[in-house]
């Protein structure tokens, strides 16, 4: 295939709806094109799935991906078959399936009609499937959630072992794989494995800005997941906890709380499963608890929120888990609630496995300890974790995290980190955090009396400081590279060439001290998380998500495989009331206009003659992803009540220049609500008074009402008074 006569983003358009490619899809797109291996690292919700969907779609043969999860391959099915005429372009191929399904699907991919073959692993080692496979054309494989090839991935699955040979049997094509979590070294182990060490590795960042990350303390947890769920009614979440027995009690305690939950876990049988599975899906379910140790492989993009009841394995696990939220890029709040006893039962868990895997899982479990406990920026730390440096004052959702919306004090601990170096260096870097703590505080275990670590003059020299003071100082100058931990050798701390120069040239550097869990206060904290929101027409997109919910059903397919929120969002913008209006939103396309976009114009038509909505003569497609960075930023920093005076540092800009784009806004006919900022400057006699003078006056003029009022109020406040009642009255 020449992939230079294709037009990538023509087609990207024509199948899914979407007018740009999103950070290096079109690159990984051709790279697999053009027949080479290709690796793919990307969080979850950076796209991962439309790098195979699409070329899937528009080359020749059929694609085949291998998929751990039945409920995910079901997922991206009926999700590829929503945006076709054809239900054959996409089959699963699994267990799940009788002799006669089977048949269906062997008939459609001889015929030439199916694209997209989900296979499990075991169903890819069948020899009657590598035959089959054999006698038609294979356009390529995609190895999804390819951690599990690797024994140091969070997900080990022996079968992914052997991926490779049966590959090779089938015949000669290019493998992509797919992961969303791997530390360097899985990612080394993923390549030797499949046989691709020279393919093209495609790298994004695990940075997602629009989830917010809040640990809190295990103290009247039950009431504190009723207390959040109550304040986010209507959306859907997901809880985590640590066994199959605590998933049951939490599921039903929220029932019986009014609350729409069912347990999600492998000890229900496979039809409640799939039952519970496709509740949540379709809607009729808010929330779905789940155990940690059970993938749910569930492609749903408007997750709002995920609670992790119990922390989980592994920082690995977390990641993912907290990535199911937010996928559309909308409202994401990953809470957790922590406890240093769910630590000690992981940790029970792995008594009895070989020392090695003992000595790997209790590393693993220290850095979920460490991300729990610290006080520095929560998205640096796990950014750091996957090998990745974060700006955690500018960078994209710097302040979305607990501890940098309540920052902690910091003290300045230059000569103390020189300490901490020194001790490392004198103990020839045979230790671990807890024996160097140790050192420092002057205490002693058999580790430190077999070294005579106690006989040494430095021996006791920090312990003027608390050992948690140590700790905090250990993991705050792991972050800043000053020193490692040596995997191979299970968490020992080796000094880095960057820490060397620090012990030879010391400086200032600020530390803060980690919260103290021994004695929390139990009042009930506010969780400070965002929302999502902007200038749309709330109730038309109320008529729209109803509307969308009957044809899932009629469709037998979930809501968002119709039109997702932000389709909806930017129908109740620009009222669309034609099919080749429609195609042109965010998000639809030609293929999704067609298919499903005659009862919602034919809605949006009613509603705009019901409510007597002038609708531009031409109209204008703006989509999310043509606005301007400050005009979406803006809107969305009001609606999550950010001061304004932080919101104009945050893009370099003076109030003055702030609310001058907010004039530009709502001229444009964009609503903002600052009535939060307005409300902590006047009064609601003073709002009225000047309020109820543009009500009254001729024209707008920011003059002439700064005239009328005579100094009694600043032009500020007359300013912005003018700005809710245009938002309010003109829009």
């Amino acid at each position: 295939m020449n992939v230079n006569d294709i037009n990538l983003n023509a087609e990207l358009k024509k199948y899914f709806g979407f007018d740009t490619f999103k950070g290096e899809q079109k690159e990984v797109i051709q790279n697999l094109l053009e027949g080479n291996d290709t690796f793919v690292l990307m969080p979850t919700g950076g796209g991962k799935s439309l790098t195979y969907q699409l070329p899937a779609l528009i080359s020749e043969g059929m694609a085949i991906i291998v998929s751990p999860l039945i409920a995910l391959m079901k997922n991206q099915v009926d999700a590829i078959r929503g945006i076709s005429d054809y239900r054959g372009i996409a089959h699963v191929l699994n267990s799940s399936l009788n002799k006669g399904e089977i048949e269906q699907v062997k008939s459609d991919i001889v015929n030439g009609v199916t694209k997209l073959l989900y296979v499990a692993p075991e169903s890819l080692t069948k020899e009657d499937n590598i035959e089959f496979f054999k006698s038609v054309p294979i356009s390529f494989f995609a190895i999804d959630e390819a951690h599990c090839i690797s024994e140091w991935g969070h997900d080990f699955r022996p079968e992914y072992r052997n991926l490779r040979n049966i590959i090779s049997k089938i015949g000669k094509v290019p493998i992509i794989a797919l992961t969303a979590t791997a530390t360097p070294k899985v990612q080394e182990d993923i390549q030797k494995t499949l046989g691709m060490n020279d393919a093209k590795v495609f790298k994004a960042s695990f940075n997602r800005p629009n989830l917010y990350y809040e640990i809190r303390p295990k103290i009247q947890v039950n009431k504190e997941i009723i207390r959040f769920i109550k304040g986010h009614l209507g959306k859907s979440g997901i809880i985590y906890c640590l066994s199959r027995k605590k998933v049951e009690e939490i599921a039903q305690m929220l029932q019986v709380n009014d609350i729409n939950a069912l347990p999600y876990h492998a000890g229900l049988d496979a039809k409640t499963r799939v039952k519970h599975q496709d509740a949540f899906l379709m809607e009729d379910v808010d929330v779905i608890v789940a155990t940690i140790a059970f993938g749910m492989g569930i492609d749903k993009p408007d997750v709002r929120f995920v609670i992790h009841h119990d922390m989980p394995k592994s920082l690995e696990s977390y990641y993912q888990e907290t990535g199911r939220a937010g996928r559309d890029g909308g409202e994401g709040i990953c809470l957790a609630f922590y406890s240093y006893k769910d630590i000690e039962k992981l940790e029970k868990f792995l008594v009895g496995k070989p020392i090695a895997e003992m000595e790997v899982g209790n590393a693993l479990l220290q850095e979920v300890v460490s991300y729990a406990e610290t006080s520095i920026s929560r998205r640096k730390f796990l950014l750091h974790y996957f090998g990745e440096e974060f700006d955690e004052i500018n960078g994209p959702g710097a302040e979305m995290d607990d501890n940098m919306r309540n920052p902690k004090q910091k003290i300045e601990a230059g000569a103390e980190v020189k300490i901490l170096l020194d001790v490392i260096r004198q103990t020839n870097q045979k230790f671990k955090s807890k024996e160097i703590v140790f050192v420092l505080v002057g205490k002693t275990n058999a580790q430190i009396n077999s070294h005579r670590i106690d006989q040494k003059p430095f021996f006791g020299i920090g312990q003027y400081k608390s050992d948690k003071f140590w700790m905090a100082a250990i993991r705050q100058i792991m972050v800043v590279g000053l020193i490692r931990k040596d995997i191979e050798t299970y968490g020992i701390i080796k000094i880095t060439e960057s820490g060397f120069d620090f012990i030879e040239n010391p400086k200032e550097f600020m530390i803060i001290e980690d919260h103290n869990y021994d004695n929390i206060d139990e009042e009930e904290k506010a969780l400070s998380a965002p929302s999502k929101g902007g200038g749309f027409d709330k109730k038309l997109f109320s008529i729209l998500k109803d509307l969308r919910k009957k044809v899932a059903r009629k469709n037998g397919i979930p809501p968002f495989a119709i039109f997702q929120d932000p389709s909806l969002e930017d129908m109740a913008l620009q009222y669309p009331i034609t099919i080749d209006e429609l195609k042109h939103i965010f998000g639809v396309g030609e293929g999704k206009a067609k298919k499903f976009g005659k009862d919602f114009t034919k809605e949006i038509e009613k509603y705009v003659k019901e409510n007597d909505i002038t609708r531009p003569e031409d109209l204008v497609i703006k989509t999310l992803v043509n606005k301007s960075t400050n005009k979406v930023y803006i809107i969305q920093k009001t609606d999550q009540k950010i001061p304004l005076v932080d919101i104009a540092k945050n893009k370099n800009l003076s109030v003055d220049g702030l609310l001058g784009q907010m004039e530009a806004i709502i001229n444009s006919g964009t609503k903002i609500n600052i009535n939060y900022e307005l409300n902590s400057m006047l009064d609601e006699d003073q709002q009225d008074e000047i309020y109820e003078y543009f009500m009254e006056a001729e024209t707008d003029s920011l003059e002439e009402a700064i005239e009328e009022f005579d100094g009694e109020y600043t032009d500020e406040e007359i300013r912005m008074v003018r700005i809710r009642f245009m938002s309010e009255i003109a829009n």
